[in-house]
């Protein structure tokens, strides 16, 4: 952490700052996206304070600070941390939703490793399970489905690797598995017509790179049962 903290153009010694004015200031740029320097602010009041009632709040807006500015590891680090250190707080539900949304947004292509999507339907399960009628129960929901289509989607772009490297047994395996694991995916059709052919004995000869999904992840808003879902938390947006 730097002596001297500037901003606007206007040079402050953090130490002549009390810890309100630390909190003051910090939420005043946290409030307008001025994320990089609230942060300061944040751990400024954390070095200087960390016994203070106000660290608690420092601790929870230090890491929703990272998350706003796409530092999405180290922000779950902190919210990981906060959850450790204050397992009771409130705050309790939103902390793990933003650490669902921290593997959430992560998640890459169909072609990669799925392991985001994985962990972010596990947080937002668990969320589901221990606060069931938080705030974010809903938009929880809807991002599962959302995540798990790209994890079915992830797993038919297998299947056709194993097409392309006539490996037709494993794809018959790995057919079945998106089936029984992912019934109401969107790509479940199209798994139970290839599964179908190549019980038949007539697998495919080429790729199937017309029956591929998009690679990305899908807009969780269109498995939302409410259009107002998709603007009740601004952390939610994509």
């Amino acid at each position: 952490m730097k002596d001297m903290l500037t901003f606007t153009g206007e040079a402050e010694d953090a130490a002549t700052l009390t810890v309100n004015n630390l909190v003051t200031k910090g939420m005043d740029d946290y409030a307008v996206g001025k994320y990089f320097t609230a942060l300061e602010y944040f751990q400024e009041i954390l070095d200087r304070y960390p016994f203070a009632p106000e660290a608690t709040l420092a601790e929870l807006k230090a890491a929703d600070c990272n998350f706003f500015l796409e530092h999405y590891a180290e922000a779950l680090v902190l919210y990981e941390a906060f959850e450790e250190r204050h397992p009771t707080n409130e705050a309790m539900p939103y902390v793990i939703y933003q650490k669902a949304m921290c593997n959430y947004k992560q998640i890459d292509r169909i072609d990669r490793d799925v392991s985001g999507a994985e962990k972010a339907v596990q947080l937002f399960s668990q969320l589901i399970r221990a606060y069931p009628n938080s705030p974010y129960t809903s938009e929880a929901k809807a991002r599962i489905k959302a995540a798990r289509q790209f994890i079915a989607n992830h797993e038919f772009f297998v299947v056709d690797f194993y097409i392309r490297r006539n490996k037709i047994s494993e794809a018959e395996t790995r057919l079945k598995y998106i089936l029984a694991t992912y019934p109401d995916a969107e790509i479940a059709p199209r798994a139970k017509e290839l599964l179908a052919q190549i019980q038949a004995g007539n697998p495919p000869k080429q790729t199937l790179s017309s029956w591929l999904p998009k690679v990305a992840l899908p807009d969780w808003a269109k498995f939302s049962s409410s259009e107002d879902e998709a603007s009740e938390n601004p952390a939610a947006k994509d």
